[in-house]
């Protein structure tokens, strides 16, 4: 059985993901293909773990792509075989800034109160 991918909608009814993949598309067509090539591979199991994909602790995982930039989409898991994304960023560092991990945690507690688990 496959995983659903979906991503997250705020209150206000914003996509912070699906932004972020409209903004990719039009500035580096290259790595919005690759992106949404590793977002369908997530509906696979097999896919969740390096090097396509890799745990940051505390239910959060990242989707990395390496590329001109490094483009990561960060998400998490959710009962019923659901994957949510829920930040996008790119950075020339491997880290990821405290503030987007702060930011996409923020995400995934607003969509855990707001949905049903």
């Amino acid at each position: 059985m496959d995983f659903t991918v979906e991503y997250y909608v705020s209150a206000a009814g914003r996509s912070p993901v699906q932004e972020f993949l409209d903004a990719l598309k039009t500035s580096d067509p290259d790595d919005f293909a690759a992106v949404l090539a590793g977002l369908a591979k997530l509906r696979d199991r097999r896919h969740h773990r390096e090097p396509l994909s890799k745990a940051l602790g505390g239910g959060l995982c990242e989707l990395r792509h390496v590329g001109r930039l490094n483009t990561r989409v960060l998400w998490f898991f959710m009962k019923g075989r659901r994957i949510v994304a829920v930040h996008g960023i790119r950075n020339k560092g491997q880290a990821i800034p405290a503030r987007d991990l702060e930011t996409a945690r923020e995400r995934m507690r607003d969509w855990l109160e707001r949905t049903d688990r």
